[in-house]
Parts: structure tokens; C-alpha cells; sequence
């Protein structure tokens, strides 16, 4: 595949190259609509960014959640700052920009708050968030966390494998994906006026990748509540896959028979395929995969680190005789 260089040699994707062109138009416009008022005579949108942000409402503060530390899942890389992992985020529901989650997600209520299993299981049933957080002993794990846009961080999630969820709910022998389903809320997240995505925002797994040990059912990070921009109350974590596959704010998971239809890939298929593994030899269309720039540790003029295949965690297993090429 044919990788374009930028002018000055460095292999960057431009921030239109990011997202498929609708969705980068859609997002100017919707920085435009978030920054009038703010700006003032012509003043530059980073002023404008920076005003709306000090404006903005401060969330309910994060609640302290102790996890036991995992060793058997903790990255030895250095870790992201909470203040990084906590402003940097993409999340459309909030917002189009890297800053827009933090400074908008103020309006998200995380309780109370409940899941709905159902589906293909024996056992269906709604919990709220006390029952979650109750339903297994939680970990601290530290996890790499890869975003397809090239950018990298690593996190020390609190939680524990989603399977411990799955078996409580008998899943049937026809059970062979789990779909996930996010709260979409215009009252609370203004991002679900936009037509950015088809809402609301759906993840998808096969039901091995969801029952195997490194899937994070996910209530907190840095050991507190998970903050509201990064997905609370209780979101999906999926270490070796792209990090758009780890859904947030998740209200409904259904087992089913078929391959759920997901935001992305019903988005852009071409870009965006179902597995969306970390793949360092399958380029995206429009840039490279083969490196990665680790946020508040690599500069943008700094030679990139390798991206490692399944972002470094060993489940080549589970996509034993899988064409990668084709099922990306």
C-alpha cells in the first residue's frame, strides 16, 4: 500500500486523514457551533477551546475504587499520566476534538445506572452499577492502549474479565457474538445531535474474544471511578484490538447469533473492520500502522516506537487459520 509522507518527511496522517471526510467536515461544524460565544472578535479557536473548557462545569468527582494489583496483566511500560489519559480522549458523544469529552461530559449522570444482559442467555437480567461493581473481585490491571488514529497510552484499568459476567448469564450454544450498546442520550451528550455516527454507538465480539481473560469489564482507572469522559460508569477494555472497539458508557449487552452490525464498520467498512486488531502490517487506507506515537512521552518531531502485532498481547491463538488480510 502506497503510504503519502507529509512535506516535511515525517509519515503523519493530516487531522483530515483521522476520520472519513464526512465525519471530519461534521466535526469542524460542530467546533464552530461549540465555540461561538466563546470566542470573541475573531479571537483563535484554541483560545476559544481553552475559555469553554475553565467554563465548563466540573463532573462529580471520581469516588476512590481499589483494585488488587494483577501482575499477570500489568504492562511494564511507562505509564500515561491521569491528566493525559483524562483530556485526551475520543469519545463523539461529548464531542469531535481530543479536549471536547473533558470539557463537555459534565452532563453525564452515572447513577443511576443499569445494564441489561439479554439475548441468547439462560439467565437474563439487569444490573446497576452496585451490583457490578460487587459481581467479582476487582483488578488493577495496566494495559496498552492503541487508538487507529496512531497514538498510543498506557492505563492502569480497575475491574475484572468480562467472563465473570458471562458465566453468571449461561450464555446458549447460540451465543457466538457479543454486541454492546452505549447510552445515547441527546439531553446528556450534545455530540448525538450530530450525524457524525449512527447512534447509538454499538461494539461488537466474537464470543471467545469476549470471554477471554484479558477483556476488561472496566469500572475505574488510576485507582477511582472511571471519570465521565473516558466512559464511565462502566465501559469495555480490549487490549489487543484498536481502541474504538472498547465501548463506553455501556447501558445493554446482547449475545447473538450474528455478527452485530458496529458503528464504525457500518460507518466506513473499507477502514473499519469488525476485528480491528492492532495489526502494524495492515495500513489503514490513508496512513501507516507500523508505528505509534506514545502520548505525553513522544513529541510530534520524535522518531515514532514500533507498534507491536495485538498491541503486544499474546492471542494469535484465537485467530488461528483467520485470514488477517481480509478480516481486519
Amino acid at each position: 500500500m502506497l503510504i503519502h509522507r507529509r512535506p516535511n518527511g515525517l509519515d503523519l496522517p493530516l487531522s483530515s486523514e483521522i476520520t472519513p471526510q464526512a465525519v471530519y467536515e461534521s466535526r469542524r461544524r460542530f467546533i464552530a457551533r461549540m465555540a461561538v460565544g466563546a470566542a470573541a472578535g475573531g479571537a483563535l479557536w484554541e483560545m476559544a477551546n481553552r475559555e469553554a473548557f475553565a467554563a465548563a462545569p466540573a463532573a462529580a468527582a471520581p469516588q476512590k475504587l481499589a483494585g488488587k494489583p494483577n501482575p499477570a496483566y500489568a504492562a511494564l511500560d511507562k505509564q500515561t499520566s491521569f491528566k493525559d489519559a483524562s483530556t485526551y480522549n475520543n469519545f463523539y458523544e461529548f464531542g469531535l476534538d481530543k479536549s471536547d469529552p473533558a470539557q463537555n461530559a459534565h452532563t453525564l449522570k452515572t447513577r443511576p445506572w443499569t445494564v441489561t444482559i439479554e439475548g441468547e442467555v439462560k439467565k437474563p437480567m439487569t444490573l446497576d452499577i452496585d451490583a457490578l461493581l460487587k459481581l467479582a473481585p476487582l483488578e488493577e490491571r495496566v494495559y496498552r492502549l492503541r487508538c487507529v488514529e496512531g497514538w498510543s497510552m498506557v492505563i492502569p484499568w480497575v475491574g475484572y474479565s468480562l467472563s465473570e459476567l458471562i458465566k453468571k448469564v449461561e450464555p446458549t450454544g447460540n451465543a457466538k457474538y457479543v454486541e454492546f450498546v452505549t447510552l445515547a442520550d441527546k439531553a446528556q451528550m450534545p455530540g448525538v445531535s450530530s450525524r457524525v455516527l449512527n447512534w447509538p454507538y454499538v461494539e461488537g465480539l466474537r464470543i471467545d474474544e469476549a470471554n477471554h481473560p484479558l477483556t476488561l469489564l472496566t469500572l475505574g482507572m488510576y485507582g477511582q471511578t472511571l471519570p465521565n469522559q473516558n466512559g464511565a460508569p462502566v465501559r469495555l477494555v480490549v487490549p489487543w484490538k484498536y481502541g474504538f472497539k472498547s465501548a463506553k458508557s455501556i447501558v445493554k449487552i446482547r449475545f447473538v447469533k450474528d455478527q452485530p452490525r458496529t458503528a464504525w464498520n457500518v460507518s466506513a467498512p473499507s477502514e473499519y473492520g469488525f476485528y480491528s486488531n492492532v495489526n502494524p502490517e495492515i495500513d489503514h487506507p490513508r496512513w501507516s500502522q507500523a508505528s505509534e506515537r506514545r502520548i505525553g512521552e513522544d513529541g510530534f518531531f520524535q522518531k515514532k516506537r514500533k507498534t507491536l502485532m495485538f498491541n503486544g498481547y499474546d492471542v494469535g491463538s484465537l485467530y488461528s487459520g483467520l485470514d488477517l488480510k481480509k478480516n481486519f
